[in-house]
């Protein structure tokens, strides 16, 4: 477990032949999320590419002077997330 507690409702992440286990989605996040190559944040959602580097949003791969990056919110997912 990452933060070592022994908890009844655990739960269990398979990724690339490795078995985690967890007991918060917080603790899953800081083991496994991917990090921002620009401001270092994790990225909990899409997030953009650029060959092996991986961005929270185009913003910041343009920041790293990566062009032609744009998010991948479509009107009707930016809309559906509006009216959660």
């Amino acid at each position: 477990m990452t933060c070592g507690n022994d908890y009844e409702h655990s739960f269990e992440i398979k990724l690339d032949n490795h078995t985690y286990t967890f007991d918060s989605f917080e603790c899953a996040i800081h083991k496994l999320a991917p990090v921002c190559r620009n401001c270092g944040c994790r990225i909990l959602g899409h997030g953009v590419e650029s060959g092996d580097e991986m961005f929270c949003c185009a913003h910041c791969g343009r920041e790293k002077g990566v062009e032609g990056l744009s998010s991948r919110v479509s009107a009707h997912s930016a809309e559906h997330v509006a009216a959660s």
